[in-house]
């Protein structure tokens, strides 16, 4: 969960050029599979999208403020983003412009941060522009 404390630290500092959204996907360490002994929660394998959808209402208590939304049990979000277990990724206009290594191992929270901290330079630079005519 430290790792939901830092993303929720960075939604907060780029509310204002970002907007953020968690993508619940399946469970990786169910109570009835290969759980984690450090699970903050006791969440069973999804057997249906109620399931689902109930599990990710405790993920929306972690991160408020963000939406959270849920894949569906046939896994297609995760199947398309190769985001098991979790990732980060940005995108703009419809396409991925920061993809970050799969977790929890590749999850960097700092590379999402400096991403969004030069995009916010860009931003202050291109409106810091005059044009004379």
């Amino acid at each position: 969960m430290a790792r939901l404390k830092a993303f929720q630290g960075v939604v907060q500092q780029n509310v204002d050029i970002a907007d953020s959204v968690v993508v619940y996907i399946e469970e990786a360490h169910p109570s009835d599979g290969w759980m984690s002994t450090d699970a903050p929660y006791q969440i069973p394998r999804h057997r249906c999208l109620e399931d689902r959808l109930n599990a990710a209402q405790l993920m929306h208590l972690e991160v408020p403020g963000c939406p959270v939304v849920v894949d569906s049990m046939e896994n297609s979000s995760n199947a398309a983003y190769g985001a098991y277990f979790d990732r980060l990724y940005i995108l703009q206009e419809g396409k991925i412009v920061y993809q970050g290594g799969r977790g929890p191992e590749g999850y960097r929270i700092t590379e999402l941060r400096d991403w969004l901290d030069q995009y916010r330079d860009r931003l202050e630079k291109s409106s810091n522009l005059v044009i004379s005519v």
